[in-house]
């Protein structure tokens, strides 16, 4: 498998490096890390002053030509009537979407050792690796350890592993 990141807006070198690391130790793929793409100018909704998370996963599969491919956006999204969302992608299809901007809230996890730029990176690679997991027809896990379980919150998203637990990673050999 080969997965495209495409950054879409001013993304930094850090989340480019974490992501292609999560994607890599977790499915073992290659990565190519796109050039940046502005922002599509249509996905900006002045009502919610958030952006249209389908807009981004459409430019990601324009650009990339990878498998799977992802864009990276420090925007704050929102998918239909939801207030926001990390990531979006379509179950079984070839592109994703995630958001930095809500996964630098504060929240200490739980790992009182870690700092906020490592709990930034740790979020980062989950929802990067969640959300090609569905790409690849993954749904929403029970298990609350693992990376594909349903988590709204950053809090929820730091209580789980970066990892696929065993069901859902035979669900996709």
């Amino acid at each position: 498998m080969h997965v495209d990141i495409v950054p879409v807006g001013e993304v930094d070198a850090v989340v480019k490096r974490e992501a292609s690391a999560g994607l890599r130790a977790v499915y073992d793929c290659d990565v190519t890390v796109h050039g940046t793409q502005p922002v599509p100018e249509d996905a900006y909704d002045s009502s919610r002053d958030q952006y249209r998370a389908e807009e981004f996963i459409d430019l990601a599969k324009r650009v990339g030509d990878g498998t799977k491919n992802i864009g990276i956006t420090p925007k704050d999204l929102f998918y239909h009537r939801r207030n926001y969302v990390f990531g979006l992608a379509y179950l079984g299809g070839s592109g994703s979407v995630i958001s930095t901007y809500r996964l630098r809230t504060s929240s200490d996890g739980g790992f009182s050792n870690q700092s906020a730029e490592d709990i930034f990176e740790d979020r980062v690679r989950k929802e990067v690796v969640h959300e090609i997991g569905h790409t690849l027809g993954l749904e929403h896990c029970d298990n609350k350890r693992c990376v594909m379980n349903f988590s709204p919150t950053v809090r929820e998203v730091d209580l789980k592993e970066e990892n696929l637990c065993g069901t859902c990673q035979r669900t996709i050999l």
